[in-house]
């Protein structure tokens, strides 16, 4: 088998050859009277009447010899078949095509459309020219693009392969669009706040630091879509806000992260967290009705459906009914010695980190649709304490398929209890917990002046790579893939 260097040396031939015949084998532009689906639509009409057309496409299949040669086309919306017959084709062109066009080539026919013996929609050729010579060829259909990393990396050649793929990031693209189109029915105003911080403020995870040169200092890429920003906003007279947008954690990766992702955030002042709940399953159902067709869904080992009642999970009961642990009154050794028994990795030495570990644990267990609630206040920095008990926060998570797919709260507006916190996670940098919330006074500030009572909640494309079946990375067209060695 030829190497892909001699591969391309014979295809660096045919290029010189279709420059010596006069045809450029990179022009601006081809003729293409329409797409290939519109071919197809328009095909009656245009074969009744014998007009000239014009269609371009990537040749994806070459068949035939001799005086006729069967060429299959793709342009990303439909295929179509092109017939070179030599007897209708000036013979000068039609040897070009023999000798120098290859399968991964786009180039542009033009004809008149028939109906084959086998009823085939075609284009019987008249006249063609290049539109870009490819000078590597396209992986094998079968033996092609099979490393994970390599499909990731190559897309552009895993979506040519298996054009069935576009399909999940068109669902993707409406999955946005209903969103967006919901918030915007329910009165949200769309937002754009900074991607570039001092400090990374509205979720627990280890930023991505870089220069800003002009100030001559370091700044952090954004963990969450602007929650402090949007709730100054609350403060400044903003009713409801919302922001869909990039976030990048320094983490790891696995079939539910990734360190560049795309989430939406939104902020409602007089609302709580029940108010949030209500919402965010009626968010839920939509999407899943108009993007996916259908509200209920199997993956990742567990069967779910969106319309049934959302129940509610309190977080320490939970963990005590899988485990026997009780968060509120066992020790930190007691919680490190049940991860232990357990067989659970962990990382950090500290309560926060160990208790966020045994829910991580039990929530496997978990199908849903469900809200977790009741959260121990060291797990939430940023929400409102219930007030019949300090212990725990007025936040709320939607479970489904054994994970927390968003998180929500009654935002916390009380100054003196956000500087206790804040102060909390200054601590817990200090001994080294990278994923510890940084402190922003100048928000405490702001929280001086008066936020009203208001209901935040966040969640991303890790619901669209759940109820697709699909793992984070396959859903984002470009991510991050270690480069090769």
């Amino acid at each position: 088998m030829a190497s892909l260097e001699e591969l391309r040396a014979t295809r660096l031939e045919k290029l010189e050859a279709l420059r010596k015949f006069g045809m450029d084998p990179y022009p601006a532009k081809v003729p293409r009277t329409f797409c290939l689906a519109d071919a197809r639509k328009n095909f009656a009409e245009y074969e009744a009447s014998a007009k000239p057309v014009s269609l371009a496409g990537r040749v994806m299949a070459i068949r035939g010899q001799g005086a006729i040669l069967f060429l299959v086309l793709d342009d990303g919306k439909s295929t179509f078949q092109a017939v070179v017959k030599k007897d209708t084709l000036e013979v000068k062109l039609f040897d070009l095509l023999t000798q120098a066009v290859d399968i991964g080539d786009i180039v542009s026919v033009t004809g008149t459309f028939f109906t084959t013996k086998r009823g085939e929609q075609s284009i019987l050729v008249t006249s063609w020219t290049m539109a870009t010579k490819a000078l590597l060829p396209l992986p094998e259909k079968w033996h092609g693009l099979v490393d994970p990393d390599e499909k990731l990396r190559k897309r552009y050649l895993d979506f040519i392969m298996e054009p069935e793929l576009r399909e999940i990031f068109k669902k993707k693209a409406k999955f946005w669009q209903v969103t967006r189109k919901f918030m915007e029915d329910e009165g949200f105003l769309e937002v754009e706040t900074p991607t570039l911080e001092l400090t990374t403020g509205g979720a627990e995870a280890t930023p991505f630091m870089t220069h800003l040169n002009d100030y001559d200092m370091d700044v952090f890429l954004r963990i969450s879509i602007g929650e402090l920003w949007q709730k100054r906003l609350m403060a400044a007279g903003f009713s409801k806000t919302f922001e869909i947008g990039r976030a990048y954690r320094n983490e790891g990766t696995s079939p539910e992260h990734a360190q560049e992702f795309t989430n939406m955030e939104f902020y409602w002042s007089y609302a709580d967290y029940k108010d949030g709940m209500e919402l965010v399953t009626r968010l839920y159902r939509k999407i899943a009705t108009e993007v996916f067709g259908t509200t209920k869904f199997t993956t990742r080992g567990h069967t779910f459906d969106l319309a049934e009642e959302w129940k509610l999970i309190d977080y320490a009961e939970e963990i005590k009914k899988q485990t026997g642990t009780d968060i509120h009154k066992d020790s930190d050794e007691d919680l490190r010695k049940k991860l232990v028994d357990l067989k659970v990795a962990y990382d950090g030495v500290n309560r926060e980190r160990f208790i966020d570990t045994l829910w991580k644990y039990c929530r496997k267990n978990i199908a849903g649709p469900a809200f977790l609630v009741n959260h121990p206040t060291i797990v939430a920095p940023l929400s409102k304490s219930i007030p019949e008990d300090s212990k725990t926060v007025q936040m709320f998570q939607p479970i489904i398929a054994g994970s927390e797919i968003g998180k929500g709260y009654s935002e916390l507006n009380d100054p003196m209890d956000q500087r206790m916190r804040f102060d909390a996670q200054r601590k817990l940098l200090e001994r080294g917990d990278t994923e510890a919330m940084m402190p922003d006074w100048e928000f405490v500030e702001m929280l001086d002046h008066g936020m009203p009572p208001t209901c935040g909640f966040g969640f991303g494309e890790r619901l669209f790579a759940f109820l697709a079946g699909k793992p984070l990375r396959e859903v984002q067209l470009f991510p991050f893939v270690r480069p090769k060695k």
